[in-house]
């Protein structure tokens, strides 16, 4: 691995930062976008029936929103269960957009990289190709020199295509995950304003 590093020249170097930004992201997404830590199963349930009850108290409001990020949209509801149903909703958009922020956090830099790691590869290529092109002289070219530019050049654009095609595959697969939690919560957020305000049972 070491020689590979040693043939694609300091270019690389970018490559490899950017890779292991790219693997921390996705570990991170991976652990933290999970449908039952987003989404509890029972967790409409629970507040509807703690609603029922009447047992709502500060405590009740701080558990549920340090439960989950449903658990932060439907507290905002529930702060607000004797308000009109207009600002109820709109207590609920608000923490709704606050939450969605919070899931949508480090996408943009998965992006970011998946769409520039083939740039930094293709920076890679030019600078091996000046190399290639220093290698060559009045007196012809010398051979290792012209051997290093293209290991540079061809190293660093592999690695650059390497990086970019599993952070892309991982972005829109979490841009998609992240779309279906939020049409969930907001399909529960109105559920739970319906049965408050009679329209659901």
């Amino acid at each position: 691995m070491f020689a590979i590093i040693q043939a694609a020249g300091w270019p690389i170097w970018l490559l490899l930062i950017a890779s292991i930004i790219a693997t921390a992201l996705i570990i991170e997404r991976l652990v933290y976008l999970r449908r039952a830590r987003i989404l509890p199963p029972q967790l409409l349930q629970e507040v509807t029936r703690v609603y029922h009850n009447g047992k709502i108290n500060p405590e009740v409001i701080a558990h549920l929103e340090s439960n989950s990020p449903l658990g932060r949209v439907l507290a905002a509801g529930l702060r607000n269960v004797n308000a009109p149903r207009d600002i109820m909703k709109e207590a609920i958009e608000e923490a709704g957009q606050a939450t969605a922020h919070q899931l949508e956090r480090f996408l943009t830099s998965l992006g970011t990289i998946a769409s520039l790691a083939p740039l930094m590869g293709l920076f890679g290529t030019v600078v091996g190709m000046i190399e290639i092109f220093g290698a060559t002289n009045g007196a012809g070219a010398d051979p290792t020199q012209l051997g290093h530019g293209i290991s540079v050049a061809l190293y660093n654009t592999g690695f650059g295509l390497a990086i970019a095609m599993p952070a892309l595959i991982f972005y829109r697969h979490f841009r998609a995950l992240v779309d279906s939690f939020i049409v969930d919560m907001e399909q529960q957020a109105i559920k739970f304003v319906d049965v408050v305000h009679g329209s659901r049972k």
